[in-house]
């Protein structure tokens, strides 16, 4: 019986270091509903557009009572330079999935161009360094609770250097952009002996394309709707896409909902302090099979607008 268990134990664990392999491949990119709020991990060419220094936190809690779910931080600072001629931003993420942990930190620069009385036209570039250690001294892999002398020492920190590109268009209450924010094909895998192998170079097949568009609509003085869409396409995959339609309140509440192709509906609601001050928050409800064994996904988003150069903040950035 515990030859037995111990055989089933293992199968599991080589299932789970399967899936962590498969995540070392192919997720290059973190998920957030609320991406709208955090776009230069997107897009480089987004370093800039509030015209103040914007800094946005968001936190992730994906597939909760899921085991090994994937739980991700993200921050951003950016802000314009030489009177908005240009842009630098800075963007750190952290994610766990399972045993993994990844962090990854990028510096974006954006060149700006003024295009008539309303409109900037962006082109960015990004780079940085991506961290990955995987915690295989976490995993209990033993009848007793105990771990695997195999398993009990986690894999060497690996780092790579990664860069991205990208352009953004916007107004005041219009914005379109298209981008490669991850150039260089970085996977981490292990081969049955522990040692790490890593690949690190330019695959234009790998390039995950990002097209976003979104609008502000003034339906009333005390109404605005607020439609986006974001389209993600890799070359050998399904194009993925996440539509959103928020509702914009007295200039105070924001409500709406998104979908994302074949994985969840999700609401959207926050309140707008002030000008400056953003707090949101989103569920996700999944509409695959991992719901069964979930309860949903939880996203909490703030976003605060400094005055910039001695220029308050009097109206609400809508992007």
């Amino acid at each position: 019986m515990k030859s037995t268990m111990k055989k089933t134990k293992k199968i599991a664990i080589v299932a789970i270091l399967f899936m962590i392999v498969t995540v070392s491949k192919a997720q290059y990119d973190a998920l957030f509903t609320q991406y709208m709020f955090n776009e230069m991990f997107i897009n480089p060419g987004y370093a800039g557009s509030k015209e103040a220094m914007s800094a946005t936190l968001l936190h992730r809690q994906q597939w909760v009572n899921f085991p090994g779910r994937p739980v991700t931080t993200s921050f951003s600072l950016h802000g314009p330079l030489m009177d908005n001629k240009m842009g630098l931003g800075l963007s750190v993420l952290n994610e766990k999935i399972g045993v993994l942990n990844r962090n990854l930190v990028y510096l974006s620069y954006a060149y700006r161009v003024k295009t008539g009385d309303k409109g900037h036209l962006a082109f960015g570039l990004m780079g940085g360094i991506h961290n990955q250690l995987n915690k295989f001294s976490t995993l209990k892999t033993n009848d007793d609770g105990t771990v695997d002398p195999q398993l009990g020492q986690n894999s060497p920190s690996v780092l790579a250097p990664n860069f991205g590109t990208g352009i953004y268009f916007n107004t005041k209450t219009f914005y379109t952009g298209l981008s490669i924010p991850r150039m260089v094909d970085d996977r981490v895998t292990f081969n049955p002996n522990g040692d790490v192998l890593q690949t690190t170079k330019i695959d234009p097949s790998k390039f995950h394309y990002y097209f976003t568009i979104g609008n502000m609509f003034t339906l009333s003085s005390s109404l605005k709707l607020k439609g986006q869409a974001m389209v993600k396409a890799v070359q050998n995959a399904p194009i993925q896409y996440d539509v959103s339609a928020n509702f914009f309140i007295k200039e105070m509440i924001w409500a709406g909902l998104s979908y994302r192709s074949n994985a969840a509906v999700a609401a959207i609601v926050g309140v707008q302090v002030n000008p400056q001050f953003l707090v949101s928050y989103s569920y996700d409800y999944g509409i695959n099979a991992i719901q069964k064994y979930s309860q949903g996904s939880h996203e909490i988003g703030i976003n605060y607008l400094f005055s910039y150069k001695g220029k308050k903040v009097v109206t609400p950035r809508y992007f």
